[in-house]
């Protein structure tokens, strides 16, 4: 691959917002290589890659480094025009789908909350969590009206899918470790079916 059209990856497996990245990069068909960096011990090279925030993912594509899961997903969307569009081309309804996306970091912040305290301070987190995908439900209702469960097509999946999946696809795994339930199909059956992609 050209050195101009090379795509780079810098990320670390188990966190969310490099996982959006993998997921809109394969349902693109993008060819990337894959770099994982040990946050305790951040290569040099990631430092210069993203020096202000030092963190991952970062998209390199043709030596011109991008930062941050939203700033990347919107990038390959427009670059790439293969796959799904994640974005609408109404300015509205864009608009609806990068604040939805971004309400996805108030509810791993949650979640994250959940695993570091105990007692009293971990009820009203988990209490968080469950007021927090509320509004998410509602809204995911008007972007599809004609009903749920939802049935996904890969063709049609969007930006806010990406972040969904990317933040709850691994609900099953995130029910053992905190203790209860995060996403219940019954009262949040869109929730739950952008999960079940």
């Amino acid at each position: 691959m050209a050195e101009e059209n090379k795509v780079t990856l810098y990320g670390m497996w188990a966190s969310p917002f490099v996982k959006r990245v993998v997921f809109a990069l394969k349902l693109k068909g993008i060819p990337y290589e894959y770099v994982e960096e040990d946050l305790r011990n951040k290569s040099s090279l990631l430092l210069k890659l993203n020096p202000v925030l030092q963190q991952v993912p970062v998209l390199v594509h043709g030596r011109k480094p991008i930062a941050e899961s939203l700033v990347i997903l919107e990038y390959i969307d427009e670059i790439w025009k293969t796959g799904p569009q994640l974005l609408p081309q109404d300015p509205y309804k864009r608009s609806q789908a990068r604040f939805w996306a971004g309400l996805m970091q108030h509810i791993f912040e949650s979640l994250a909350t959940v695993l570091e305290t105990s007692g009293e301070a971990q009820e009203k987190a988990i209490k968080e969590v469950s007021e927090r995908v509320k509004p998410l439900e509602e809204r995911l209702k008007g972007y599809y009206p004609d009903g749920f469960p939802r049935s996904f097509d890969l063709k049609d999946v969007g930006l806010l899918e990406v972040v969904i999946f990317s933040h709850l696809g691994a609900y099953e795994a995130q029910e053992e470790v905190l203790g209860f339930k995060v996403i219940d199909p019954k009262n949040t059956p869109l929730v739950f079916s952008c999960i079940e992609l």
